[in-house]
């Protein structure tokens, strides 16, 4: 397993927040992408569009803090006990699919993991227990 990092979710506050977050760990963000950039991004509202898809700020030496907005529109909502995920990023792809499998088994898969456009194999689901997981392998770079 490569990492584990915390996941946030906010109603239209993500950058706010995670420039409030930038400005007590210091740190870059690594990513700042938004809903309007993704594709049929510009078939969403323009409010929509601005607010944050993905944001990653590294805090230290190994620890990334991640969100993102989650949109009404989409049917979304945030509400105390959904409005974070544990992160996990693999090794391969292999190491993902085995882990979303087992964690998942008995829960309530969100997004099942899949290729997507970001050139992740990415899924999100909450477990038996209630807690919410994000599995992510990036493909290398070209």
């Amino acid at each position: 397993m490569a990492t584990i990092n915390p996941y946030l979710n906010f109603m239209g506050k993500t950058e706010e927040a995670f420039r409030f977050y930038q400005a007590a760990f210091g740190g870059e963000f690594l990513d700042l992408n938004r809903f309007g950039e993704m594709p049929d991004g510009n078939k969403m509202s323009e409010a929509d569009q601005q607010k944050i898809m993905h944001v990653s700020l590294s805090i230290g030496k190994n620890m990334i803090l991640m969100g993102s907005d989650a949109l009404e529109s989409m049917g979304q909502s945030v509400t105390m006990g959904n409005n974070f995920y544990i992160s996990i990023g693999t090794d391969s792809k292999e190491e993902a699919t085995h882990l979303f499998n087992k964690l998942s088994a008995g829960g309530e898969i969100e997004m099942p993991i899949e290729d997507t456009f970001w050139g992740a194999y990415f899924g999100m689901f909450a477990d038996r227990f209630g807690v919410r997981w994000i599995i992510n392998y990036d493909y290398p770079k070209k």
